[in-house]
């Protein structure tokens, strides 16, 4: 893959507002990222482009050259354990989206998902979603929650995919419009039944951006 993901860090924060404003252009007051660094109830998570740009990443994605799962879920152990990330954002690095989880008792609440237009439909939403859901997993959520405009049926159908089900109405939740959300949950996230549900989708978006030479790695250990 192109991609990896990791851990938000200080010098990511301009990049993540311009995505931010690009995605959300009215939303006021922005989110606190740089505060929400020291939050331990918050995680972000980054997607990065290390290819040269999303010009050069198109034609690496065209030849096959899409790098490995390994890669991307040892940087995910590493602030699993609080280790520093290898590769921090001393490299060149283009932030091609991030990922807002907030964490509360025995839920994880995915505040937002948002990506940089210029690499829209090259599956960076899909892989930060997976991600986010496993770092949920990971930290001892039971289930995942959200919100989403009743107008964005994309996004909807995406949280269908991985198992989130409508579950109620926000009336004019959002400030800007006054417009409805959505508010849609996962069942039990360590069941059986959804565990097996999300291997097969991890499976499937491996099968369409993981070269067949490379293998999609075991889940995250506990």
């Amino acid at each position: 893959m192109r991609f990896t993901v990791r851990p938000m860090q200080k010098d990511d924060v301009p990049q993540v507002m311009a995505i931010d404003r690009e995605a959300f252009p009215t939303q006021w007051p922005p989110p606190p990222f740089t505060r929400d660094l020291n939050n331990r109830l918050v995680r972000y998570l980054v997607a990065v482009d290390r290819s040269g740009g999303p010009d050069q990443g198109a034609e690496a994605l065209a030849s096959g050259e899409r790098g490995n799962w390994q890669a991307l879920l040892s940087r995910l152990r590493q602030w699993f354990t609080r280790e520093s990330p290898v590769g921090g954002s001393g490299q060149e690095e283009t932030v091609a989206g991030y990922a807002a989880m907030w964490l509360m008792v025995d839920e994880a609440h995915l505040t937002s998902i948002a990506v940089r237009k210029t690499y829209r439909r090259m599956g960076v939403g899909e892989l930060l979603l997976i991600c986010m859901i496993d770092l949920a997993i990971k930290l001892k959520a039971r289930v995942m929650t959200l919100e989403t405009r009743v107008s964005n049926r994309e996004a909807q159908a995406l949280y269908r995919k991985y198992g989130f089900s409508r579950v109620g109405i926000r009336r004019r939740y959002y400030s800007d419009d006054g417009e409805d959300a959505v508010i849609m949950t996962t069942e039990n996230l360590t069941s059986e039944l959804y565990q097996a549900r999300l291997r097969r989708l991890r499976q499937a978006y491996a099968d369409r951006w993981v070269p067949a030479s490379q293998t999609l790695p075991s889940p995250l250990p506990d």
